[in-house]
């Protein structure tokens, strides 16, 4: 899909907004790496054809390896937008004034962590479905989190963990870990490494649905309330590289992202408009635990 130089003229001038071939660069994005990777290349691949198509321009989606990787990716203007947790989406526009966030998934105005451990440890007892609060059988057990800055993984679980035991997570469990992703925390749970974790609710149901674990040897615990999560987040200077209304037109063709494929690798059902001012509540608790300057 990578354009010849000698066709680039025709194809410019059928766009809907104006972009010289100076300004041409490749636009580049990333994304947060909360699963296995090979399943996040394979989705944004698409994700970057999808992209070039609607917005005219060579676009590349470039991995990395942690969560702190994609901030720094986003700062150093190696990639100019990025699929962002609550968290790592504050943190990178704190770092990059001007940048905005464009677009969530229509689940992620309300999103959730589930809290989940082996079901033959009868932390909830014989229940066969989410208590309604974190049980305390779950103190003096192991537990890990996902990555040290995911919001679904790490932030809003410890902030309700907070909340309900009034103590840090190293007092309340025997041992505290980080996974490093979703897809891992599953894994180690399931696999007796830890006995209890802190989990993305989507990751955890797109695991199920893919037979990827087994809810008859692993339980959701608890589901918290819902919070702001992941988003898309571009640079404040995209305008200025790619053209006029080059943000405006990246958000629609967001907006616009219809293809059942494409939406069903987030999982997300569709995406609608997003801004800076809906993390306001991501970026409070992250000060609170330290975790935002």
């Amino acid at each position: 899909m990578r354009w010849l130089a000698t066709a680039a003229l025709t194809l410019f001038s059928a766009l809907p907004f104006s972009i010289s071939l100076a300004q041409a660069e490749t636009f580049k994005f990333t994304a947060i790496p909360d699963e296995d990777e090979s399943r996040l290349v394979e989705r944004f691949d698409k994700v970057a054809d999808y992209l070039e198509e609607k917005l005219g321009v060579d676009v590349e989606y470039v991995p990395v390896k942690s969560y702190s990787a994609a901030v720094s990716a986003f700062r150093n203007n190696q990639i100019q937008m990025a699929w962002f947790g609550g968290l790592t989406g504050v943190q990178a526009r704190q770092l990059v004034p001007g940048s905005q966030a464009i677009a969530q998934g229509v689940e992620d105005a309300a999103f959730r962590s589930y809290f989940i451990a082996r079901r033959d440890l009868k932390l909830a007892g014989d229940a066969q479905t989410p208590l309604e609060t974190l049980p305390e059988s779950v103190e003096g057990h192991s537990f890990t989190f996902g990555a040290k800055t995911s919001t679904s993984g790490r932030l809003m679980p410890e902030y309700y963990l907070r909340e309900q035991f009034d103590d840090a997570p190293e007092k309340v469990f025997s041992r505290v870990g980080f996974s490093g992703d979703h897809s891992r925390t599953i894994a180690l749970v399931a696999a007796g490494t830890y006995d209890v974790g802190a989990v993305n609710y989507a990751v955890w149901e797109a695991a199920v649905k893919d037979g990827k674990v087994d809810p008859a040897k692993v339980q959701v615990l608890w589901e918290t309330p819902a919070y702001p999560d992941y988003q898309w987040t571009v640079r404040g200077d995209a305008d200025s590289h790619y053209g006029a209304d080059f943000t405006q037109h990246l958000t629609q063709a967001l907006l616009d992202m219809k293809d059942p494929d494409l939406l069903e690798s987030f999982p997300r059902s569709g995406f609608i408009p997003a801004s800076n001012d809906d993390y306001a509540p991501i970026k409070t608790v992250g000060e609170q635990l330290g975790l935002l300057r």
